[in-house]
Parts: C-alpha cells; structure tokens; sequence
C-alpha cells in the first residue's frame, strides 16, 4: 500500500535576476508577506510581487548605490537610503517621488517608518539617528549617543519608541516625545545588527554579530534571556503574530526560540544561505536573500514548525521540566497602548528648536531647494501594469493596498522516493543521501568537478520499481540537461547492477555474487578518469610556466571540454588572471559550454561569459569606436584586431544566449542576465 504523501516543511519559492549590477538591499513588506523592494549598484529601487516574475516598477532616482530600503505600514510608502547619505520617498500607489531628505554626511544602514504617523527614523555611518517629517520635508530631530555606525532602527508597536542597534555593540532606547534617551543596553560583546519589538508586550529582542540572541524587559531595562546557540552571526530576527515565540534567521537553518526561560523548540533547515530579511503571512515564513545580481525567496510552513513544548537537545543543561507557557491572551507584562484610530492623528514628537531646525546641517527645506531638482529627476517605471493596478490601485476603495487576504503559497512534496524489493544484496548498498548539503557542493576547480564521457554497464531489464497507482515515466525520455547535483547518478541503478528477480522464492545473492554485477564497467571508467588526468598534468606542467595563453591552448589543443571546465573553474576564481587573450581563445569554447546537456557545464560557461562582458565589453566598444591613430601603432592596431574578434564572437553567442533566456529556474535568470549584459552589442 502506497504511503501517504507528505508535503516538504521549507522549500525555495523562486529565484529572480532582480538587478543589472549586484543587489545591495532588499527588505519585505511585513504587512503582507507579498511584496519585495531590491536595491542595487545600479542605483535602483525595483519593487516585486513575492513569487512573481517579474518587476512592477522600477524607481530611480538616487546617484548612488542604494544601501537600505524600507517599507511603511500600509506599504503604499517605500523610503531608499544611499550611499551619499540621501533619502527618497516613493508613493506606490502615485507611482511618483514624494521626497528627497539629505543631511546625513555617510551611507545610510538603517531606516524604519513610524507605524501612525509622517515620520522616517534614518541612521547612518556618521553615527546620527535623524526623525524627519516627510509632509514638512525636513529634519526635525536628531538623535546622538553612538559612537558607531547604526545598523538598526525600529520604531515600538506604540509609537512612542524607538530603539536603535550599533556597531558599537550597544542598544539604545529613545523615546519621541520626550526627545532623549531612556536606557542603554550593553551585553553584547559585537556588533548589533538587529532589532525588534514584541507585538505586544514590552519586550525587546536584538540580534549581533557575537552570535546570540538576547531579549531585554522594557519595563525593568533589564535582559531578561540570551540564546547560545546560533553558528553565525545574527542578522534577521521577529516575533510570531502572537508574540508565542521568536524566530531567527541563521545560516541555512531557521531556529525557533522561547523565553523564560531560554529554550530553543526547533530547528529547521532553509538553503537560503545568509537570509536578508523575514516576514509572516498566512502562518508561512518567509525569507528573502540575495547572491551578486540574484535574489531567491524561501518558505517554511510554521504549522509543521514547533513553538513550545520540548525543546532541541543541548539548549537547556538541566533536566529539570519546564515551566507551563502562559495561557494564550495572558501576559506576564505590560502591553502596549495604541491608538483606536490612526485618522487625522499625528503623535507629538520632540522637535528641534526652530533654531536648529535652520543650522546648517545640510537639512535644506526651503519649496526652491536642490531637493526639488532631484524629485524632478527621480522616476517610477511601472513595468508590469496588471500587477501594478491589482496591487497598488484595487478597483474597490475599501479593500486597501496590498490584498490583506492572500493565499499561502502551495507546499511541495517531499523528493520522490522509489523503493525497489527487497532482497539481500540491496541491504547491502549504502543509502544515498536524500539531498546534498552545500558544502559538498564546493568542491576545488581541479578536482574533477564535471562529468565523465562513461561507459555505460549492460543494462538488465529492471523490475517494477514504482508505487502502485503511479505512473511511470517514459523508459526512453532523456533530461534535456543533465543536473549537476543528483540524488542519483547519472545512468547508474541498483537493479541495473543485479540480475532480475524472476520470482519471490529466488535464493539471494552471495557477496561475490553481488560485488561482481557492481563493478561491472569499473575498469573502464578507471580508464576515463586516468586518461583526463594525464590531460590535466599536461595543462598543469604548462600553467607552471606562467603562461596562462599557452596552457589554455593546449587545453582546447586536446579537444576535451571537462578539461576547458576545470581550467575555467579555476580562472573563475581570479578574474584578475583574464585577459584580452584569453578571451578570443576561450569564446568559441563558452558557445560549446552552453550548449551543453551537462548543467555543470553550461553553468561554467554562463560565469565565464559573464566575467568578460563585465570586463572587456567596454573596452571592446571603446576600441572599435575610436578614431584612426596617427602613424603606426603596431601595439594598438594588434589589440583592435582581438577586439574585432571578440566582438565577432560575442554577437555569435547572443544567438545564444537569446534562445535560452526563456528557460526557467537558474538558468533561465543567468541567460536573462547575460542579456542584459550583451544589450549594448548593437
């Protein structure tokens, strides 16, 4: 009887190539878990729909790499902070530019909306927390006391705090009305990276880069718990709706806290890497983070995620049982008040004198500013209009901005297993790993990291392997390409190795029996591998020399494309060993690469490709559109004839490049990205 299927706890929801140049910011809106904003080296702000596509709208603005981004509430704001130390606030639903904000004298790290009223909190590396209105377009309070750069800001559920996280280590609490500091809290011994209020009680969670996690009373400003068990440091933290517990988003794993005492109730695992941010909607979690030009969101189903009960073994050292959770609606604290309404009503916040709101800070307010020059150059492409008006104009004016009601995301299911019968000889086979973890995938650029030509064994007619009521997949059907991680290798099949069992009173294999089917076809690979070996001491006796060129020649000289891979691997590294030769030996190379069926393969060539028209491109352009010299340049006239080469033979590859931009998953985005980058051949 079949088993029942189950549906996988985290998964990869989509990968998207969010920007020409690398992602430098990328923040959700916590309102509604389905809204994305990206910033780049490009100086852009791209605004997405989670798990769709492609982009709603394309702000710019900014001269400058963009270094924060952040959401308001209703998410009909984005605000964006560059690297110049200036500010611009988007309306969504306007689709314009509401402000430009300059005063801060370095990057900006940290931002954060008021949840009721018009005011922005940004922090910067000059060590300045600054409070601006944005209806008066000015500053109107700024905030000093750390010694560091401020990494993160965010305002109490109330609105009446602000609580700000440093590289100087420490956390410290404003309050708005009063305009100066609360309380200062020291225990951590590194950076602060983030920080985050309960949605109820007054309570205070902060993560750091000394790897803990400590919560903080507001009422007695006093820690109250610190976790231990993080491997990395801290970077993405926030309460469940509820306030039931505490997530933190560590390297590849989500965790799951408690407090009061310390406890940590789960511990799933999420190849996201180093994940950028969180938010919650529809009891899902999702995650969002970001490699070079990419950016991937994950999703892990928190019904399937414990929080309380028993805990991870190793978080608690005694044994002794844990006290009962308080019953849900009960709190041990104070909660906060907030407003019945947030219409028309504006909190009082501490200002600045008007003195000090005229010193010359650099805060220019005056309606004939140099900020009205740069809203008038600051622009929102709407570049998908149907999400665009589902989103941020729905037809119904009740129904506000994004849809408060969103379906959660569809869970997969779990990898396909397929059992085989049992019989003696497969207990004997060591079982494959359900999937790779992601150091095995790093593996060194000359160990044989791609696939061999191999010689297939005799092929024994397998017996029925599937489930009853699935349905087989075609015997004869082939991958169009070949996945570079597997959790079966390529050709190879337990039953493929062991004769068939012709019925159920078969006596089972002796050991020689079985060892014998298994190393059918080992001396021929041995072979493969020994031949590809004395290839690569060839390559490597050349390379010893220094001349890269000429190793790379002999490399093509041997007409084995799993050589050209190692060597590119290797070069791929240290793009500082490319060089304008190299390329018109390689390019003809990469067009072989990336019509390849190994993925391995095609996605060396989509890194190589890449590097050279990051780094030779321009200079390609500038060669063939230059003026004639004067006289002879024997120097200059032989670079432009490898210009014209490679210009040749990257209009060759665009073709390429072309008709595989529509695939989908990784490589679709590396060849959408590719181009991009290969646009300005015209």
């Amino acid at each position: 009887m079949a088993a029942a299927s189950t549906t996988k706890t985290s998964w990869k929801l989509q990968e998207i190539v969010a920007h020409t140049s690398n992602v430098s910011s990328l923040v959700l809106g916590k309102t509604s878990g389905r809204l994305l904003a990206t910033g780049g080296d490009d100086c852009r702000v791209n605004i997405w729909a989670v798990n769709k596509p492609n982009c709603i709208m394309s702000l710019t603005g900014h001269n400058n790499p963009v270094e924060c981004i952040q959401f308001s509430s209703t998410e009909e704001q984005v605000v964006a902070g560059s690297q110049s130390g200036s500010l611009r606030v988007w309306d969504l639903e306007a689709a314009k530019i509401l402000r430009t904000l300059t005063g801060h004298k370095a990057n900006i790290c940290s931002l954060d909306f008021h949840p009721y009223g018009e005011y922005v909190a940004s922090g910067s590396m000059d060590t300045n927390i600054k409070l601006w209105d944005i209806r008066r377009k000015g500053c109107v309070f700024r905030y000093k006391g750390h010694t560091q750069a401020v990494r993160c800001l965010c305002f109490s559920p109330d609105g009446k705090w602000l609580a700000s996280a440093s590289d100087d280590s420490t956390i410290k609490l404003w309050n708005l009305t009063a305009g100066k500091m609360i309380t200062e809290f020291t225990a951590h011994t590194a950076a602060v990276n983030v920080v985050a209020f309960h949605p109820n009680e007054y309570l205070l969670a902060s993560g750091s880069s000394d790897r803990t996690i400590k919560l903080w009373d507001l009422e007695k400003f006093q820690m109250i718990g610190s976790s231990e068990g993080e491997t990395s440091p801290v970077r993405s933290i926030a309460f469940n709706p509820d306030g039931c517990c505490l997530y933190s988003g560590s390297q590849d794993s989500l965790r799951v806290y408690g407090w009061e005492p310390d406890r940590c109730f789960d511990v799933v695992p999420v190849t996201w890497g180093k994940v950028a941010d969180l938010a919650i909607c529809n009891n899902q979690l999702i995650g969002v983070s970001s490699s070079l030009t990419n950016v991937s969101s994950y999703v892990v189903d928190l019904n399937r995620v414990k929080k309380s009960g028993s805990v991870i073994q190793g978080f608690i050292q005694d044994d002794k049982p844990l006290a009962a959770p308080p019953v849900k609606g009960t709190s041990i604290r104070r909660n906060y008040e907030r407003p019945l309404t947030t219409c028309n009503t504006h909190q009082r916040v501490k200002q600045n004198s008007e003195s000090d709101r005229r010193s010359p800070e650099g805060e220019r307010r005056s309606p004939s500013s140099e900020e009205d020059r740069d809203d008038k150059e600051s622009t929102a492409e709407i570049r998908n209009p149907e999400d665009y008006k589902e989103i941020f104009q729905p037809s119904s004016a009740i129904s506000r901005t994004p849809p408060k009601r969103s379906e959660p995301f569809p869970a997969p299911p779990e990898d396909d297993i397929f059992p085989v019968k049992p019989s003696a000889a497969l207990e004997m086979m060591t079982p494959l790993p359900e999937r790779l973890k992601p150091e095995q995938l790093k593996m060194a650029p000359m160990a044989s990291s791609t696939p061999v030509n191999r010689v297939e064994p005799t092929i024994v007619p397998p017996t029925n392997r599937l489930l009853p009521g699935a349905n087989p997949a075609p015997s004869k059907a082939k991958p169009p390409v070949i996945l570079a991680s597997r959790n079966e290798p390529i050709g190879l099949k337990a039953s493929d190795f062991l004769p068939p069992a012709k019925n159920n009173n078969q006596p089972a294999l002796n050991d020689d029996d079985a060892l014998s089917q298994i190393r059918k076809g080992h001396d021929t690979m041995c072979v493969v591998l020994t031949s590809r070996q004395k290839n690569l001491d060839t390559v490597r006796a050349v390379w010893s020399s220094g001349d890269i060129k000429t190793s790379l020649d002999s490399a093509v000289t041997i007409n084995d494309l799993s050589i050209i891979v190692d060597i590119l691997n290797i070069l791929n590294l240290k793009p500082s060993l490319w060089k304008l030769d190299l390329c018109t030996s390689i390019l003809p190379q990469i067009e072989k690469l990336l019509q390849s069926k190994y993925e391995s393969y095609v996605q060396t060539g989509c890194t190589s490709l890449k590097l050279i028209l990051q780094r030779f491109l321009p200079l390609i352009a500038d060669n063939l559109t230059a003026a004639p010299s004067v006289g002879v340049d024997i120097t200059r006239e032989e670079r432009h004839q490898k210009c014209k080469a490679c210009y040749k033979q990257l209009r060759n590859l665009r073709n390429v490049v072309k008709s595989k931009a529509g695939l989908v998953g990784r490589h679709g985005s590396a060849f959408r990205e590719l181009q991009l980058l290969m646009a300005t051949l015209d």
